[in-house]
């Protein structure tokens, strides 16, 4: 299913109120009706305008070097934890949705990650790639679409032992329809919309 995001928030514009945290749910949704979506652009005003520019004739430091900072998190992340705080070796070595405690925790990929027990915080410690999920986390039908979403930690599945995640379980039943061509999809966009503007929840 392709998705086309569209905006309207011609009001908030007006009144200088906007956000980047949008619900996945209304926004597909709205994206699955048949009604006319209108598409506006924010109009921001530019607090430099008239000013002189402090770095005019000044090198850039930059310049040359390859910026990996992107607008998200390589890791989806919930108040300073990966994830929602899900043990994610459990999901490979019990099958099931085992929440983690702050007890066993691992710092890797620039976040912290939880475990319900040492031994599966030394079994990631030892190979995080294995354990951690695709697309960071992040949903991956949403992915699949070209958007950043975040996931529940009972919509998940493992394949070709690889961990995905998606935002629900119906997003989750819609991406296993056809799971090959949603991962095909996924993986050209990963990692580019971790600079997407918008963080669907």
């Amino acid at each position: 299913m392709k998705v086309k995001y569209f905006t309207t928030i011609a009001i908030a514009t007006i009144l200088g109120l906007a956000t980047a945290n949008v619900s996945y749910a209304n926004f597909k949704a709205a994206t699955n009706s048949n009604s006319t979506t209108v598409s506006f652009k924010i109009a921001e005003s530019n607090p430099c305008a008239g000013k002189a520019n402090p770095c005019a004739g000044k090198a850039n430091p930059c310049a040359g070097k390859n910026s990996t900072t992107t607008v998200h998190p390589k890791y989806y992340t919930e108040n300073g934890m990966a994830l929602d705080g899900q043990d994610v070796v459990a999901y490979f070595t019990q099958s099931k949705l085992v929440m983690g405690v702050s007890q066993f925790k691992h710092n890797w990929g620039g976040t912290t990650w939880m475990f319900a027990s040492a031994a599966n915080r030394d079994m990631f410690a030892k190979n995080p790639e294995k354990y951690a999920p695709e697309y960071g986390g992040y949903c991956a039908q949403a992915a699949s679409e070209g958007y950043l979403a975040v996931t529940q930690p009972d919509a998940w599945k493992i394949v070709d032992g690889k961990l995905y995640l998606n935002y629900d379980k119906k997003v989750q039943a819609e991406w296993m329809g056809d799971i090959p061509g949603h991962i095909a999809l996924a993986n050209k966009n990963w990692p580019t919309i971790l600079n997407n503007k918008e963080l669907l929840r």
